[in-house]
């Protein structure tokens, strides 16, 4: 697969927009375009993404995911290895996590509710032991607040503080000092992204995992 191919499969693997995209680009090469680039600077790029998270298929060690709760179930396991839980972040690991809480061999045949939600509540119960996410709901707090990415990385960025003291300010300043928006501007893919950014901080601060 050539490098520009793995870039393109990058940016829909950590789910970052256009202009995310494009200052990521700009800032690694000068270039706003990968079209644009030599494959030296596309390596260089891709090498960068590998540090937010980025993880290339491997043709032996992942099996394709499918079904109805297929998706959910995804955004957990990567929201697990951006919290330092989770070591591997392939699909056939959240197939062996799904068989052992469900004894279901697929998610493409979970097809009763209460499977999927079996599979689903014991990650996110793991996500809130061990990772600190909060997924309670208070209806007296903006909106924003409620929305799963800002719960994730709320949670990331307390586990940042503790092992690198200097990471110590608020979530809202990091999130401007890291080129995002306010928390209350954040869309879903710009939580997707500060999510994968703080991941990459986590393991290289912390190399344990579950």
């Amino acid at each position: 697969m050539s490098a520009l191919a793995k870039l393109h499969i990058a940016k829909k693997q950590l789910g970052l927009d256009d202009d995310t995209w494009r200052d990521l680009l700009e800032r690694e090469t000068g270039k706003r375009s990968s079209k644009d680039m030599s494959n030296g600077e596309r390596g260089r790029v891709l090498d960068v993404l590998k540090n937010h998270g980025f993880k290339a298929a491997s043709r032996g060690s992942r099996k394709d995911i499918e079904g109805k709760y297929a998706p959910k179930l995804q955004a957990l396991w990567i929201a697990g290895y951006n919290l330092g839980l989770i070591r591997n972040r392939d699909d056939a690991a959240l197939l062996a996590f799904v068989k052992r809480q469900t004894g279901i061999d697929h998610t493409r045949f979970l097809r009763y509710a209460e499977d999927g939600a079996r599979a689903i509540e014991a990650l996110k119960g793991w996500l809130d032991r061990e990772g600190g996410v909060d997924w309670s709901k208070d209806r007296f707090l903006p909106d924003w607040t409620q929305a799963n990415g800002y719960r994730i990385a709320k949670a990331q960025h307390a586990k940042l503080c503790r092992l690198e003291a200097d990471t110590a300010q608020p979530l809202s300043q990091w999130l401007g000092l890291a080129g995002f928006t306010s928390p209350a501007l954040m869309t879903d893919s710009s939580w997707i992204a500060a999510m994968n950014r703080l991941g990459a901080l986590i393991r290289a601060a912390d190399r344990g995992g579950a």
